[in-house]
């Protein structure tokens, strides 16, 4: 720099003043295009720091959204054992002949003993929302699914109230005095397997299968059941392999 003043010093001392501005302006430009350099040296670092903050975001996400597959499609299938079963007790309601009880107990302990509830891995998710780190995702459609997730998460959980519901509706039934839930437990094995005092008498619940009350929540429970997997649970999977595949293309 003590060089370029020199040079500008002569250039004012011999009253070449044009010359001394072309070469301020020349001095002008190359500081300028130090400092664009510097920037463009910073913002690659800064993008290099970003796209790596990126994957690890991505990583995390797809380990989240791999293990509610799996989560969604275990309940599925307990869904599904579920309103069968309810399907064969609201088939003996219509039959001649009634079961024995120990198939009743058993069938109704097997399909009323397991509630309805998807639990996703949402840790890093909601992690990222509340910091506004999901902005940091480069593509855009990603970010709006991901966004989408919670609101689409809470209908799935008020459909899961609304079969727990339907599902209590049934169990009341058991809880009144011409009917047993000793009885179920007894049949089924449960007593045995949590060494339960043994009640004094065995009420049979065979009389409920006469019931139009009990056929109605049977049926009701059914209907509840079979709209959360077709109008819930299945468009929720698509979602889940829709976003994994968007993470997977971004990763690439």
């Amino acid at each position: 720099m003590k060089f370029f003043r020199n040079i500008r010093k002569r250039f004012l001392y011999k009253n070449k003043f044009s010359k001394y501005l072309g070469y301020a302006l020349g001095e002008i430009t190359l500081v300028v295009i130090g400092i664009l350099i510097a920037l463009a040296i910073n913002n690659r670092n800064q993008d290099r720091i970003n796209e790596k903050n990126e994957q690890i975001y991505l990583t995390g996400l797809r380990e989240e959204f791999q293990t509610s597959k799996l989560k969604l499609t275990e309940l599925i299938a307990v869904n599904q054992a579920n309103y069968i079963g309810a399907k064969e007790i609201l088939r003996y309601t219509t039959a001649n002949e009634l079961p024995v009880e120990i198939v009743f107990s058993t069938l109704l302990y097997n399909t009323f003993s397991s509630d309805v509830a998807f639990n996703p891995n949402n840790s890093l998710l909601l992690e990222m929302i509340n910091s506004g780190n999901l902005k940091n995702l480069s593509n855009t459609e990603l970010r709006k699914q991901l966004t989408n997730w919670t609101a689409t998460l809470e209908d799935i959980s008020r459909q899961e109230e609304e079969l727990a519901i339907q599902r209590e509706k049934v169990l009341d039934m058991f809880r009144k005095n011409e009917s047993s839930l000793s009885t179920i437990f007894k049949q089924a094995g449960v007593y045995d397997d949590l060494d339960l005092p043994k009640s004094r008498n065995d009420v049979s619940n065979l009389g409920l299968l006469k019931s139009t009350e009990f056929e109605n929540n049977i049926l009701m429970f059914i209907l509840t059941s079979y709209a959360t997997e077709k109008a819930h649970y299945y468009p929720l999977m698509q979602d889940i392999d829709g976003i994994l595949e968007l993470i997977q293309n971004v990763r690439k």
